[in-house]
């Protein structure tokens, strides 16, 4: 067993009785020892020895022994610290929701619109006890990621602004706050336009004191806590923009809403790759970015890989579609799957400034489609169908955020955005239109592939 291993199970403070079979230090103690390993060995044949082997984990075991370990050894210690115990047996009905959502992710999609599983996680993520909640590193603004007894996890964004406030027109688009209800939209709206690629998100009423103050064991979020003039309970931790006593996240004296997304596999299990995007916008007041200035710049784009073979552009065009629905601005970067190579979907991660502006559009969000003239036959049948009367956009968007909690107490979406949509669609197809006016090969056909392909998961 290697040194980090070793390490790893003395940072834990394992009991002696686990660590004996490989250390030797409690030989009077080892017949527990090796049940307790027994046990573990059966578990992860039976169960997790699947899952690993979705990962990729048990391509090479001696290599991934460590990683494999670490598992173990989180599962055994968490058992004494307010975790359920593991009742997982060969049955996937068993698993935790979390769980059942990962081993569901495929080469093209993060889940099966048809899986029941999905409806079973958004409840989880919804109804769940709390057991903790730690500030995530990195990105501009405030989000927590919350524990759940049953070793799932959730990205936590709060409520910083009313539903309908919109962006102030003086703002420029990475200075806007984002927005708990734009996270929770988009992942609606991304699987009504049948792509399936931003993890389940759901709305929850939180309470602020008892959820987060009392369960977080991160000083940079606890120290943050103060009450508010108006006897709210409020707190800010630490980011690079708006975490501070002047923009402070404050509760209703104590409750909150918050979307909660679903966390993706582990990077040490599903390595995922950031790619920044050709048509990132220059993150400047005053400059303007390559793709802005030149009008054949989709010409220099389709000789470079990943995009000059493979899905990889209608990919990246139908995020533009994504986003200019939304009115999301802030796409500098986007991530894959690294198991999948190149031939695989695009992860449609970080929407929170989506739904800022209703009473504009902004069309340099369809520069993609615009400059490129290429989009997927599934993708403009879908927009075709979401067009028409019977099916408008507006209309089963506006139901599927009712099926929301949060809808209860007032729709996730003002009437404004509801009509925003519509409108953006309807600009969508008219670009669409006006490339095949100029163009013969502005469709590709990729629907053959749903019909051929094998479900190839992680």
């Amino acid at each position: 067993m290697d040194g980090d291993v070793l390490q790893s199970v003395s940072s834990l403070s394992i009991p002696c009785n686990f660590m004996n079979s490989y250390t030797d230090d409690c030989g009077a103690q080892r017949k527990d020892v090796n049940r307790l390993l027994s046990d573990f060995h059966s578990l992860f044949c039976s169960i997790l020895g699947k899952c690993l082997n979705q990962y990729w984990i048990a391509v090479n075991f001696g290599i991934k022994l460590s990683i494999l370990l670490n598992i173990l050894l989180f599962i055994y210690a968490s058992k004494e610290e307010g975790y359920d115990d593991m009742d997982w047996t060969s049955d996937v009905e068993t698993y935790p929701p979390w769980l059942r959502f990962h081993l569901g992710i495929s080469r093209w999609e993060l889940y099966n619109r048809k899986d029941p599983n999905l409806a079973q996680l958004t409840h989880y993520l919804a109804t769940q006890r709390i057991l903790g909640a730690v500030q995530k590193t990195g990105g501009t603004q405030l989000k927590l990621l919350i524990s759940f007894p049953n070793h799932g996890q959730a990205l936590l964004k709060p409520m910083k602004q009313s539903r309908d406030t919109e962006t102030d027109v003086n703002l420029f688009y990475f200075s806007d706050f984002e927005r708990h209800n734009a996270e929770i939209s988009a992942f609606h709206l991304d699987r009504l336009l049948g792509f399936n690629r931003i993890p389940p998100v759901v709305g929850r009423l939180m309470n602020v004191t008892a959820d987060i103050r009392e369960k977080t064991t991160d000083h940079k979020v606890s120290r943050t806590f103060f009450t508010s003039p108006a006897g709210n309970v409020c707190f800010y931790g630490q980011c690079e923009y708006y975490c501070s006593t002047e923009h402070p996240v404050c509760g209703r004296p104590h409750l909150l809403e918050v979307s909660l997304a679903a966390i993706l596999p582990d990077l040490s299990l599903a390595p995922r790759r950031s790619w920044r995007s050709p048509w990132r916008r220059s993150y400047s007041r005053t400059k303007l970015a390559q793709w802005e200035k030149n009008p054949n710049y989709c010409d220099s784009v389709k000789q470079t890989p990943p995009y000059s073979q493979g899905t990889r552009l209608v990919d990246l065009i139908d995020m533009a579609v994504l986003d200019f629905l939304m009115s999301n601005m802030d796409r500098h970067h986007y991530e894959t799957f690294e198991k999948f190579g190149n031939e695989t979907f695009l992860l449609h991660l970080d929407n929170g400034r989506a739904f800022g502006r209703h009473s504009q559009d902004e069309p340099s969000i369809l520069a993609p489609l615009q400059q490129c003239c290429r989009i997927r036959r599934s993708t403009l049948l879908r927009l075709r169908l979401l067009a028409l009367p019977d099916f408008r956009l507006s209309d089963v968007m506006r139901e599927s955020l009712a099926q929301d909690p949060l809808a209860d107490a007032a729709p996730l979406l003002s009437e404004a955005h509801l009509s925003a949509l519509d409108r953006r669609l309807a600009a969508v197809l008219q670009v669409v239109h006006t490339c095949q006016e100029k163009h013969t090969d502005v469709i590709h056909d990729d629907l053959d592939r749903y019909d051929q392909d094998t479900v190839e998961v992680i």
